[in-house]
């Protein structure tokens, strides 16, 4: 007669077993991709598509060329960073916006001011008109995704910044600073907030997190001794300006002099 307990026994073990050969054997398994296929799908040979994705898209275009085409201000002047050898008027005033808009959140979040401000010439991107002001001049203007940035530096750092400038001789974007430039082609009269320089004194800068992380080969950023991201866009920053104000402000006063 045959013993159905010692039967089921050996069947959980061969169960066991095979699972366990199975795993082992699928383990030892190594697969990789061997061939990638793929083709184009046009979709301007057939108009009847192009058409009907066209007409799904108009409602979302409509909306949001409206809203970047809704008047925000008004610019009493044409702001062109093409004129200007160490300073421009828009440079002025996109470094005049950035420090007043970052100086409210900064001191919310970390109960400090900021010291004062630079952008970067190169990410000027178009001009400001004369005229009705719109969130598309500011697309226009910074096109890119940058955000503003604090970085605490020392005092000998904004003398590297301020001789990097000197060397650059690029009209960057400036607020806060003031300085004059000898017939020796050395800066003289610093001026942060109105008072002279001083190499141990901790200045909060801000400036976009490209500039932040060197870029531009502003390498005296990366000895900074405490970096705080707002997270607040440029683009953004001028778009609530806009919101703001009825007329744009520029202040023509020289951030940089020579003699």
């Amino acid at each position: 007669m045959v013993n159905l307990k010692n039967y089921s026994i050996v069947l959980k073990h061969f169960v066991l077993l095979l699972t366990f050969l199975l795993l082992t054997s699928c383990g030892n398994n190594k697969y990789s991709v061997s061939k990638i296929e793929g083709k184009k799908i046009g979709i301007t040979n057939n108009q009847s598509e192009v058409t009907e994705i066209e007409n799904y898209i108009k409602p979302y275009r409509d909306h949001i060329d409206k809203d970047l085409s809704t008047t925000l201000a008004y610019s009493p002047e044409v702001l062109d960073k093409s004129k200007g050898e160490w300073q421009t008027n828009i440079g002025n005033f996109l470094a005049d916006v950035t420090f007043e808009k970052c100086n409210v959140v900064f001191q919310s979040r970390e109960k400090k001011s900021l010291d004062m401000c630079i952008l970067n010439h190169g990410g000027i991107r178009s001009i400001i008109p004369k005229g009705n002001v719109t969130a598309r001049n500011a697309y226009e203007v910074m096109p890119f995704e940058n955000s503003a940035t604090v970085i605490a530096l020392k005092g000998e750092q904004i003398l590297e910044m301020v001789n990097y400038l000197i060397s650059e001789k690029k009209p960057h974007p400036l607020s806060g600073i003031q300085f004059t430039i000898g017939s020796n082609g050395v800066a003289k009269d610093i001026l942060i907030q109105g008072k002279p320089l001083e190499n141990n004194t901790i200045y909060q800068v801000v400036t976009n997190d490209y500039l932040a992380n060197g870029g531009d080969n502003m390498t005296f950023f990366k000895k900074g001794i405490k970096r705080t991201d707002l997270d607040y866009k440029l683009r953004n920053i001028l778009i609530d300006y806009f919101k703001d104000v009825d007329t744009l402000k520029i202040n023509s006063n020289k951030r940089i002099i020579k003699e």
